[in-house]
């Protein structure tokens, strides 16, 4: 019989450590998770659980009831001393004030056993969301549903595994307890891990309040913690924005080519790493459209796709000015944010043109980039099945063009016949065979993204207390570049039937 990994939580020291604690009260507040009643694991990610050592994948029913009480928020093992942050932000472009963390808390630290194996880094906080008040719930309850905790469950390792960075999703706890939103739903808790969850608002909480000493622990310790390099610089915060700029700069890059739109793009859910940072009202696009956003709370559109890196450019504004005070110099502060563009553009290119499979660029390329753009966006031509459905085109002339891929132009064929026709011959100057180009191209167009139709088919089973759809989902989202032809159906596009996403912050 298999033994109990985890007996008892509470007697158990997992190696958690809070060095957030040593910036000063100021920073946080201690607070203690509320738990759920009864809690179950329901969804595990095995990936994330190795990443710190864990072995949450086991059946023992003592062993899983001890984790779900622990990521709960039930028990807290020895050693775990749980806060939770203050920041502020900007929210739709407007001065938010004091925000912070309103339903998540930060259990600690943990090690990771092999830091060359997780983005370099040796150690990742955990954090729960969803398990409950916090002194900065402001009119909220601290909790997170299970419609939404699946969502951002799925996601989180979703992009992790389309190699976008992300903030990854270790488990997911269920429990009957209920929770008001549009309608009565059931609570959950994600349990999120990352290396760091210090945001823009961090920053902007003590620099507009005036608080400059404050800001530079924050400062001194961020750069410790995710740039140690920085510490050499002549101006090291300066510096540390040069590096936020970058990572911003290649993580928008990232997100547009996936077809990927994060819904709200407030400073205070940008993240000092780059990475990817809280899924609420997102959503991988189906037809092409610049101008879209899942949020219906987004009326003005503020962050659609075609509008996200002009968002992460004002964002990172906003994060300069907040760090004026301790770079000096706003001149230099506006300069490394003005590299934002440059440092983009030459990223979304580069990744364009390996997705078109164009090898290396030649003059002539950036014209054909936007005219395959303008076709797409004409047809409102499915995002991912567009470039995935590109790789096997021929660059014969005279081969026909695969009808899957002709018929998501098929409204208004002409400008994409056009482009096909030049496509093919931009393939044909660089000599290199269809077979080699379509097993490049199949390596950076994914097959399998997480649609809004899939998400929701498998949340109403989930909600009806069946998780092996999701489950299944989620093993085929692990591997979005392969063909898994066992899994067509979750590569297809929505049924014409199917409910655009409507989608607002809950979510």
């Amino acid at each position: 019989m298999e033994t109990c990994s985890l007996p008892t939580p509470n007697r158990v020291d997992l190696g958690f450590d809070q060095p957030y604690r040593s910036l000063g009260s100021e920073f946080f507040s201690p607070v203690r998770p509320m738990g759920l009643p009864a809690p179950r694991l329901s969804l595990v990610s095995e990936d994330a659980s190795r990443l710190l050592g864990l072995h949450l994948e086991s059946t023992h029913p003592e062993t899983q009831q001890a984790w779900a009480e622990l990521f709960s928020g039930t028990t807290l093992p020895a050693g775990c001393d749980p806060i939770s942050t203050v920041y502020s932000g900007h929210q739709f472009g407007n001065w938010a004030g004091q925000l912070g963390d309103g339903r998540a808390h930060l259990l600690g630290e943990l090690d990771a056993p092999d830091a060359t194996q997780n983005c370099g880094h040796a150690r990742w906080e955990v954090q729960l969301k969803g398990a409950g008040l916090t002194p900065y719930s402001r009119h909220g309850d601290g909790r997170a549903v299970l419609r939404s905790s699946i969502r951002e469950f799925l996601c989180s390792e979703a992009m992790w595994h389309l190699g976008i960075p992300t903030t990854r999703a270790l488990c997911l706890v269920t429990s009957s307890l209920p929770v008001a939103r549009e309608r009565m739903e059931t609570a959950a808790v994600v349990t999120r891990l990352a290396p760091s969850f210090i945001r823009f608002g961090h920053f902007e909480h003590f620099s507009y309040s005036g608080r400059h000493a404050a800001l530079r622990r924050l400062a001194d310790w961020t750069i410790a913690r995710i740039d140690p390099a920085c510490a050499d610089a002549a101006n090291p915060v300066l510096a540390l924005l040069q590096d936020v700029v970058a990572r911003t700069a290649r993580l928008m890059a990232q997100w547009q080519c996936v077809g990927f739109i994060h819904g709200v793009m407030n400073t205070d859910n940008m993240y000092m790493l780059g990475w990817t940072l809280d899924y609420g009202p997102f959503a991988f696009m189906d037809g092409f459209d610049p101008a879209h956003t899942p949020n219906t709370t987004d009326r003005s559109g503020r962050y659609a796709w075609g509008r996200q890196p002009a968002i992460a450019r004002w964002n990172l504004l906003a994060l300069a000015q907040a760090l004026l005070p301790l770079i000096g110099d706003p001149r230099l502060a506006i300069d490394a944010v003005e590299a934002f563009e440059p440092q983009f553009s030459q990223a979304m290119r580069a990744q364009l043109q390996d997705k078109l499979g164009l090898g290396a660029p030649q003059d002539g390329d950036d014209a054909l980039v936007d005219a395959w753009l303008a076709a797409m966006a004409e047809n409102q031509a499915d995002w991912t099945l567009s470039f995935r459905l590109l790789s096997p085109l021929s660059a014969n002339p005279d081969s026909p063009i695969p009808e899957a891929l002709q018929s998501l132009f098929a409204t208004r064929p002409r400008r994409f016949h056009t482009w096909v026709a030049e496509y093919r011959q931009r393939l044909q100057q660089q000599g290199r065979a269809d077979a080699e180009r379509k097993l490049a191209m199949d390596l950076v167009n994914p097959r399998f993204v997480l649609r809004h139709h899939l998400a929701q088919d498998v949340i109403a089973q989930a909600e009806a207390g069946d998780f092996s759809a999701t489950r299944e989902l989620m093993a085929v989202l692990r591997h979005p570049y392969a063909e898994q032809p066992e899994h067509a159906a979750y590569a297809a596009a929505p049924p014409q039937d199917a409910e655009a996403p409507a989608l607002s912050c809950s979510s």
